[in-house]
C-alpha cells in the first residue's frame, strides 16, 4: 500500500508539472491533438500507479515522451497558417445571414440538431436570432447576434431536420405530418427538400431549403397549444 501511495504521489507531481508546462490553453481550450495527448497521458499515468510490477521509470519516460510530442506539435502549429490548419483544423462558418450552411455542417460531421444544441448552450434559441455562428477549431461555438434581435418568448421546436420529420416534436404541437406537408407545399417546397423547419409556441416558423436563404412566417397553431 505504501509503495502504491509513493508511486501515485510521484506520478501526480510529474503530471502536475507537465500540465503547467503545457500552458493554460491545454486545460481550458484544447485543440484536437492536445485532447489526444491528454488522454494518452491519463492512460499512461494509471499503469505505473496501479501496477507495481511495472517499473515507475517506464511510466515516467512514456509520459515525458508524450509531453515532448506535445511541444513538437505546438511549435509546428505556430510555424504557419497552413500547418496550424493541418494539425488543429480551421473554424467552420455553419450559419450566416442566409441561414444554415448544411454543406459546412456535414463537412464537420454535425447536424442541425447539434447546431441548435450548441446555440442553446450559448444562450440563443432561434436560428434567425444570429447573423453568424462559427465552430472554432477547439469545438466551441462563437456567435454574432443579429442587430435589433427581438429574442424569443417561446422555445422553437425542430420539426424537420434534413428532409425528415421529428415525430416526437410533432406530437408536442398536436400536428400531423400532413399538416406540415400542407405548410411546406403552400410555400412551394416538398418536405424532403427542407433542410430545417422550426415552429415556436407563437406559431412563428423558420424554414430553409438546403443551399437557399431561409424564410420566416407565422401559422395558426391548433387550439389550446402553447408553450
Amino acid at each position: 500500500m505504501i509503495i502504491i501511495f509513493i508511486r501515485s504521489t510521484v506520478t501526480y507531481i510529474i503530471l502536475l508539472i507537465l500540465m503547467r508546462l503545457m500552458g493554460k490553453r491545454q486545460i481550458g481550450e484544447m485543440q484536437p491533438f492536445e485532447f489526444v495527448i491528454t488522454l494518452l497521458i491519463a492512460e499512461l499515468a494509471c499503469i505505473p500507479m496501479s501496477d507495481v510490477s511495472v517499473p515507475l521509470i517506464y511510466g515516467i519516460v512514456a509520459i515525458i515522451a508524450v509531453f515532448i510530442l506535445h511541444q513538437i506539435f505546438s511549435n509546428l502549429e505556430q510555424l504557419s497558417v497552413v500547418t496550424k490548419r493541418i494539425i488543429s483544423g480551421k473554424p467552420a462558418l455553419v450559419l450566416n445571414k442566409n441561414g444554415v450552411d448544411f454543406t459546412e455542417l456535414k463537412r464537420n460531421n454535425l447536424g442541425v440538431e447539434d447546431l441548435i444544441e450548441s446555440m442553446r448552450s450559448a444562450g440563443y434559441f432561434s436560428l434567425d436570432s444570429l447573423d453568424y455562428a462559427i465552430y472554432e477549431s477547439n469545438g466551441k461555438l462563437s456567435v454574432q447576434e443579429k442587430q435589433n434581435s427581438e429574442g424569443n418568448s417561446s422555445l422553437p421546436l425542430l420539426i424537420i431536420d434534413c428532409g425528415k420529420i421529428i415525430k416526437k416534436n410533432l406530437k408536442l404541437i398536436n400536428m400531423t405530418a400532413s399538416d406540415i406537408e400542407e405548410i411546406t407545399k403552400k410555400h412551394g417546397y416538398a418536405i424532403k427538400n427542407i433542410g430545417v423547419l422550426t415552429i415556436d409556441g407563437n406559431g412563428k416558423v423558420y424554414m430553409q431549403r438546403q443551399n437557399e436563404k431561409y424564410t420566416t412566417f407565422s401559422i395558426t397553431l391548433p387550439e389550446g397549444i402553447q408553450w
